[in-house]
């Protein structure tokens, strides 16, 4: 097995963006929307079947909360995944607005 690709593409003027990770050409994505250069809104994950049980979503939601961290901006977690992920580790709570 491979290692899995992640990476962050900024869309729409920089209000808009989405985190993909690629694995042996399955892809799952986290789509996020820039609310100020404070908050930004986890919109949306999804996990390709292929990729379901890997971590995939996971790994999304981890670059997520240690970009927020680096960049110094707060994770609002509309997306019901990240939200679920945000209470599962009680570790990421500097990084949400919640």
């Amino acid at each position: 097995m491979t290692e899995p690709v992640l990476r962050r593409e900024i869309l729409k003027g920089g209000r808009k963006g989405r985190y993909v990770l690629t694995l042996n050409g399955a892809e799952a994505e986290l789509t996020y929307s820039v609310t100020s250069p404070t908050l930004v809104i986890a919109d949306h994950t999804e996990v390709s079947e292929a990729l379901r049980g890997t971590g995939a979503g996971l790994l999304l939601v981890e670059r997520l909360v240690a970009d927020a961290r680096a960049e110094g901006f707060k994770i609002m977690p509309l997306c019901p995944f990240t939200n679920a992920m945000r209470r599962k580790h009680p570790e990421w709570a500097d990084a949400f607005a919640v």
